[in-house]
């Protein structure tokens, strides 16, 4: 008995120390247990708000790209226009029948392609080409009346028409000296017979417009005489309605000056100035038959002679010189961005010893002259005028 009665409370204390042995490793192994599971909801806590950040952000770029894509961008268009001088497609009754214009094309068959075959290249690869028309195209036999002791009356075979769509000569100014020379009749033949061709025409109270990748482009026509405040606010006005009816581009062509005069006198400056105050973008001019110089006017190019070009007013006048004036102009909304522009120097004949009415390009060493002169007539564009292209910026 009294072994036992010592044994047992060993027995006890040792059962004891088992069992809080026991509960002691549980509640350590729950307190881990416990700390891992809180770790690991924090790690994945974190890694949603991670992973929501990025989808917010991803959201905001997205909706920033949409934003952008609304927002419509301004185009940019470069467009090249040829402008050239006096085109007299026919001619004067007193003249030498054997010589005329009338006369030279028939013996080439007619060809609508025999004027401008020397140069048509450069019409047909730009977006617009600009002449000016002088003569009537009609069949009237009943010339105007008209003040002088030198008095021509121009009038061409209306199928000559031809010649201007057979080259992509798409529109020309019609206001001139020589456009009424058979009076209003001439005249309406004249328009109607460009309407039916549907070549274009302005001036004379008209005015010509036309889209091209774009761009909308307004052009103009006057005959120069004068430049009193009268004539220059009814261009500033014309200008400005050109403006209102979306135009990007407004260039007027001017017919004035005196014959055989290299250099323009102030009506030409006055009137070509007030243009470009008024917001012209370039201004353009024929008439005097010989070239005049070119200037750079408040960062615009003004053309004030390109003298003569397919021209039956004379079967063989001294100077044949002229030129095709090319011109580059960027435009970015209702903003020409910038004006490049070119000279090619052209004989009105295929030959110098009488015109055979083909304007020809001049090549080599009489390229360079005729350069050179134009550069000597022309001091704002600082010996500048190439056949290359070159940028317009003000002096």
């Amino acid at each position: 008995m009294r072994r036992i009665s010592q044994h047992a409370p060993n027995q006890q204390n040792y059962f004891f120390q088992v069992l809080l042995a026991i509960c002691l490793l549980l509640f350590l192994t729950g307190c881990g247990a416990a700390q891992e599971s809180s770790a690991t909801k924090a790690d994945r806590s974190s890694r949603t708000t991670k992973s929501k950040t990025t989808d917010s952000s991803s959201k905001k770029t997205a909706a920033k790209s949409a934003t952008s894509k609304k927002v419509p961008t301004i185009a940019t268009e470069t467009l090249q226009l040829t402008f050239m001088g006096d085109n007299t497609l026919g001619s004067d009754p007193q003249f030498a029948t054997a010589t005329s214009l009338p006369t030279v094309w028939a013996r080439h068959g007619k060809d609508p392609q025999y004027f401008f075959k020397n140069v048509a290249r450069y019409f047909r690869t730009d977006d617009l080409t600009i002449a000016n028309l002088e003569t009537t195209l009609t069949h009237s036999n009943q010339p105007a009346y008209k003040a002088g002791n030198v008095v021509f009356h121009f009038k061409g075979d209306p199928e000559l028409v031809k010649a201007l769509t057979a080259s992509s000569i798409e529109t020309v100014t019609v206001s001139n000296n020589h456009i009424y020379d058979y009076g209003q009749r001439g005249f309406d033949d004249t328009i109607q017979t460009l309407k039916d061709a549907q070549v274009g025409y302005f001036g004379e109270g008209y005015q010509y417009t036309t889209t091209i990748k774009g761009v909308k482009i307004g052009l103009l026509g006057y005959t120069g005489w004068t430049a009193t405040d009268a004539d220059q606010a009814k261009i500033g006005a014309d200008i400005q309605q050109m403006r209102q009816r979306g135009c990007q581009v407004v260039i007027p062509y001017f017919h004035w000056g005196i014959e055989r005069d290299a250099y323009p006198n102030d009506t030409q400056k006055r009137l070509a100035h007030a243009a470009i105050d008024h917001g012209a973008d370039m201004v353009i001019g024929s008439h005097p038959h010989v070239i005049q110089s070119l200037e750079v006017y408040q960062g615009k190019l003004i053309a004030y002679s390109m003298s003569n070009f397919a021209f039956g007013g004379n079967s063989n006048p001294s100077d044949k010189r002229s030129f095709l004036l090319q011109a580059n102009l960027t435009v970015k909304g209702a903003d020409i961005v910038e004006t490049q522009f070119r000279v090619i120097p052209t004989r009105i004949s295929s030959t110098d010893a009488y015109n055979d009415y083909v304007p020809t390009p001049y090549t080599g060493d009489a390229q360079a002259a005729v350069l050179a002169y134009i550069n000597q007539l022309s001091p704002t564009l600082n010996g500048r005028i190439s056949s290359e292209f070159v940028t317009v910026r003000p002096q």
